[in-house]
């Protein structure tokens, strides 16, 4: 009668609670476990324990709010990405979190650095950009044709390099052109024109 209701018993704390406080089971008469949430996770920690295994301990937070083992703080639910199929629709780390593994694993994937080392890189370049000497080093640059890493430059200089496809008679025409020394080439036949040397 109290199942029909939208209530369920649970077998191990014996309270009745809503539904919704049951995991899905497919293969039981009502489509629900027997144990609540709470009482199948104290359930599963303790047999976890007894094989030796290392269980990470529960966090008690309060209605609206999630513990991070990433950062170690309880935050509010606004801090965590959405997730589906997670049991409380949350993502395991919060937002913060998640981007600084997400930068660390680009770094990592992309470059084959680690935070660290491309900190020192920043360090030994006095903090500031190998181009411009005055803008803060954040982006770190690679020849796209070796994937070697040359420096950490600042963004404007990093998006120049990538204009200029990293031609370096570009860029050297380019130091020219800025430093008055117009462009004039030499026509040597019809539509043929020879640079300057």
């Amino acid at each position: 009668m109290q199942e029909e209701q939208g209530v369920k018993r649970c077998s191990r704390c014996r309270e009745s609670k809503p539904r919704a406080a049951f995991a899905r089971n497919k293969s039981a008469r009502h489509g629900l476990q027997a144990y609540c949430r709470e009482c199948w996770a104290e359930y599963h920690q303790a047999r976890q324990l007894a094989r030796g295994k290392n269980v990470r301990p529960r966090v008690q937070t309060a209605e609206g709010r999630k513990f991070c083992r990433g950062c170690g703080e309880i935050k509010p639910h606004s801090e965590w990405h959405r997730n589906a199929t997670a049991s409380d629709g949350l993502s395991t780390s919060c937002k913060a979190c998640r981007s600084s593994k997400s930068r660390a694993g680009h770094l990592k994937r992309n470059y084959g650095l680690t935070e660290a080392e491309r900190d020192e890189l920043i360090a030994s370049q006095g903090g500031v950009c190998c181009i411009c000497l005055s803008a803060p080093a954040a982006h770190v640059d690679h020849c796209h044709k070796t994937g070697r890493v040359r420096g950490v430059l600042c963004f404007s200089c990093n998006a120049a390099l990538g204009q200029f496809k990293d031609r370096p008679d570009a860029i050297r025409r380019a130091a020219a052109y800025v430093e008055g020394i117009a462009w004039k080439p030499t026509l040597v036949a019809p539509g043929v024109y020879q640079l300057p040397s």
